[in-house]
């Protein structure tokens, strides 16, 4: 062979190498299909197993039994090779956020902690259809006349009395009343104008949808955008007008009821600050609360 090859050219030296690597790695690769064979057949197997439902298959396989002849039985196919031919593609599977659409209130408690109204908050993973503008002002006004809503406004008005926030409304019974009236006005004009008003407006969906997942910093940082950031009435994301605009609003509607002292332009940003700084504070207590009554208050 030795003797054969050497008078033979380069050239065919050459085309005999390339003939035998060729034939090599042709056996080389029917014999890895051959070893692999079996292991991808029962993979596909398993997969059309899974996919298909057995309610179906059972009563497929009573119709094929209640059709079928004696004769015909012994020429049927197996069961597993008919579901080979039959089964589709595997499919990716849908987000569950995709797949959950709730059309009522979103399963989330209308008050936390019992005093604290809560009626746009919707829960995680939850769907709704955009509210109309009808449905806005609906929002605000159970958000301003429920019973927690008083409730609220006069622990807010006990805390800024305690506090001194507003010295000329004095102290005593007649002082906590100025304190109350003005607490409760402040939290209904910012309802109205960041829940209704505004968005009504500007077409934004005043709702705060909770995050739900994640760490306690991611959650409460999306809690945190959430002042800046919202949802249209179109499903899209934009600039928080509703929220930003409808506190700068009210910010300078309450110079009209503050005492002479409490209003301005200095006075009336550090209220549109306190009432922004109020709402981050509140989304984090609706993003969270969920988990609070689950595991604090064992409710489901």
């Amino acid at each position: 062979m030795t003797r054969w090859s050497t008078k033979c050219s380069p050239a065919r030296q050459r085309e005999v190498r390339s003939e035998h690597a060729w034939r090599t790695a042709g056996s080389a690769a029917v014999a890895l299909f051959l070893l692999l064979f079996p292991a991808l057949a029962w993979s596909q197997t398993a997969v059309a197993d899974e996919q298909i439902d057995p309610a179906e298959q059972t009563q497929q396989s009573a119709s094929t039994g209640a059709s079928a002849s004696p004769s015909d039985a012994a020429t049927q196919p197996e069961p597993q090779t008919a579901v080979l031919a039959l089964a589709p593609l595997p499919t990716v599977p849908t987000p569950v956020a995709d797949q959950k659409t709730d059309n009522s209130a979103g399963q989330q408690t209308r008050r936390m902690f019992w005093v604290v109204p809560n009626f746009a908050a919707v829960s995680a993973y939850t769907k709704l259809p955009p509210l109309s503008r009808r449905e806005k002002f609906a929002l605000a006004r159970e958000d301003s006349v429920d019973y927690t809503s008083f409730i609220w406004a006069g622990i807010l008005a006990g805390q800024s009395m305690a506090l001194n926030s507003y010295p000329e409304l004095h102290h005593g019974i007649a002082g906590y009343g100025r304190y109350y009236w003005r607490a409760f006005a402040d939290q209904a004009s910012g309802a109205f104008f960041t829940e209704a008003i505004v968005p009504a407006l500007t077409r934004e969906d005043p709702r705060y949808y909770t995050r739900g997942y994640g760490g306690f910093f991611r959650r409460t940082g999306y809690a945190l955008s959430q002042v800046v950031l919202t949802r249209t009435d179109s499903g899209g994301t934009t600039f928080n007008f509703s929220e930003v605009g409808g506190n700068a609003l009210e910010a300078g509607l309450s110079n009209l009821y503050y005492p002479p002292q409490e209003r301005g332009l200095r006075k009336t940003a550090e209220n549109w600050g306190a009432q922004l700084e109020s709402a981050a504070l509140n989304n984090i207590i609706k993003e969270f609360w969920p988990d609070i009554r689950r595991k604090l208050f064992r409710q489901k």
